[in-house]
């Protein structure tokens, strides 16, 4: 196993995959409080954090089923945050019997088609490389981090988001494999119990990606009042709560 990871708590397992531009840090306030009743898995995404850069094509969902695999784990609960959310769905559909329950944090969905806001700050990003500064102003000059952004967790969350954008140019490539056809096209398919977590204060993207996911046959939608795009920092306490009253159900 190349990618870094950690583990703690004891019990049933649950693994943790985080958002872009971050690594486990994105969980640091979430994990101790679901390893109190849960054994918790996170780790470092391919070219995030201590893992390594991506040689070729990164595929994610294999790199999750790697970590299944050399962790000795038949089955498990999968939480996703944001891309980590898009990863966690394309997982439970191409290995449906190692899902126990799915949880996603705002999720990235595979075959959305973005709006133009979202699409243009992306090529904006693109466009302003290799200054890294630029880049990250570009970046966090988004609405889905407007209170992040205002939060105790400020420095924090541009420290993670800065290091994992340094760590791109460090990629042999930025291209990736996913499963087809598209999850958007096979949400019906989603055999595990879901729950979809987002932030009323959420870009309106997300809120369309929600509407795709009522084709999902046993979902739960919980919305949380107040919250952008990373409430993993700003209310991990409210964001545990759900994800324990979900998986305790």
């Amino acid at each position: 196993m190349d990618l870094y990871y950690e583990v703690h708590g004891e019990g049933e397992p649950v693994v943790l995959v985080h958002s872009g531009a971050a690594d486990i840090r994105d969980w640091a306030f979430v994990t101790p409080i679901l390893a109190k009743k849960y054994q918790v898995i996170t780790f470092d995404g391919r070219g995030c954090g201590q893992s390594p850069a991506p040689i070729e094509p990164a595929n994610y969902v294999e790199d999750l089923h790697a970590i299944l695999d050399y962790l000795q784990l038949d089955q498990a609960t999968i939480v996703g945050h944001s891309i980590g959310g898009r990863i966690a769905t394309d997982f439970a559909l191409t290995y449906p019997h190692r899902v126990t329950k799915l949880v996603l944090v705002a999720p990235a969905l595979s075959g959305f088609q973005h709006s133009e806001v979202f699409t243009k700050n992306m090529l904006d990003i693109q466009a302003a490389s290799p200054n890294v500064d630029k880049m990250i102003e570009i970046s966090l000059n988004n609405c889905i981090y407007r209170l992040v952004l205002a939060s105790p967790q400020r420095e924090y969350f541009i420290d993670m988001h800065r290091s994992n954008m340094l760590k791109m140019f460090h990629w042999n490539t930025w291209e990736s494999v996913w499963p087809q056809p598209p999850a958007i096209e096979r949400l019906e398919q989603l055999s595990a119990p879901t729950c979809f977590i987002i932030g009323t204060e959420d870009s309106s993207d997300l809120h369309q990606i929600a509407e795709h996911f009522q084709a999902v046959p046993d979902i739960r939608f919980v919305e949380m009042n107040g919250v952008d795009h990373k409430p993993t920092l700003t209310h991990p306490e409210e964001l545990s709560r759900h994800i324990l009253e979900f998986l305790e159900d």
